[in-house]
């Protein structure tokens, strides 16, 4: 049997997720595994992610070696996604998320509440921005890119007094503890849709047969479920990575519940709605009919509140 070969970027936090996932793989398809790199213009560009189209500069590099044949799949962080259907590709497997949360990493033992005036707290997502400036107008919100280790050298080095990052991502690269973060809760904070969790991308139609065992293997169907609620919510008001969106689904108490926040870009306004289904039972088929549903009248909601008059974005049908 030829080796399963399994696309991803080259960073350290995507190495340290794929090779979680690799060795998965590995187990329940009962093959060999080998780790491919990919280069993607995300990792190589300086600019903000705003300008270079959003959520899908990290993706479309992955997705073509995966449609030349040059590996078998790719795995994605769920955040950096895309929304809308790829021709010839499929999402093969939701493997169990990991805290959706962000987390403020900031010197001198600082949080969000308790940084001085003026201090500069670096991010390169409009949410996170959006959000630090409704909480903090008083601090200097900064641009930036790169790699974790290269945010959080920022901080130590004086350059930065904080930075946001997921905590999912320092979770996968074991530094949680090293820099004893301060956790932001979903409910004053919520993140990304999709956040916390990753996606295993394959070419459409039915896959080997090993490969196949392995998706049913780690595919989790509430991460499933909550992940495809938020994301329909942004699949129907996004616009790149420019709208500040915010969404978090749970399924508990027999419900699925589902929340939504969109700010404008400066943190001044924003409209959230709550929503919950109930699912007819907890088979996958109707846990997904559980979150389309959910995500309409969430979707609803939020335009009827005035999301489209302050945030960018574009309404899809």
């Amino acid at each position: 049997m030829s080796p399963i070969r399994v696309g991803t970027r080259g960073s350290a936090l995507a190495l340290a997720q794929t090779t979680q996932i690799a060795n998965r793989i590995a187990t329940a398809a009962g093959a060999e595994v080998e780790i491919v790199q990919v280069t993607t213009h995300g990792d190589t560009s300086r600019e903000p992610l705003s300008s270079l189209g959003g959520t899908g500069v990290f993706a479309s590099a992955l997705r073509d070696s995966l449609l030349a044949g040059e590996c078998d799949l790719i795995v994605h962080s769920l955040k950096d996604l895309p929304t809308a259907e790829y021709p010839g590709l499929v999402i093969g497997a939701t493997p169990k998320r990991a805290d959706a949360r962000d987390v403020l990493c900031a010197r001198d033992g600082f949080t969000l509440a308790t940084l001085p005036q003026g201090a500069r707290v670096g991010t390169g997502s409009p949410r996170r921005v959006a959000q630090l400036r409704s909480l903090r107008p008083d601090l200097d919100v900064v641009d930036i890119r790169g790699n974790v280790d290269t945010r959080l050298g920022r901080v130590v080095e004086g350059d930065l007094d904080a930075v946001v990052l997921a905590a999912a991502g320092l979770g996968r690269l074991g530094l949680l503890t090293t820099f004893e973060p301060e956790f932001l809760e979903l409910s004053a904070w919520p993140t990304a849709p999709g956040q916390g969790a990753l996606a295993i991308e394959v070419r459409s139609g039915r896959p080997d047969r090993a490969l196949e065992r392995a998706l049913a293997a780690i595919n989790h169907s509430s991460t499933q479920a909550t992940t495809t609620a938020e994301r329909l919510v942004l699949a129907r008001l996004e616009a790149g990575c420019a709208a500040p969106i915010g969404a978090m689904a749970a399924i508990d108490d027999g419900l699925l519940f589902l929340t939504a926040t969109v700010y404008s870009p400066d943190g001044a306004q924003s409209v959230v709605s709550s929503h919950a289904a109930t699912p007819e039972s907890f088979s996958l088929a109707h846990l997904v009919d559980a979150a389309q549903d959910v995500s309409e009248r969430v979707s609803r909601d939020l335009l009827s509140g005035g999301a489209a008059d302050f945030a960018p974005m574009k309404v899809t049908s």
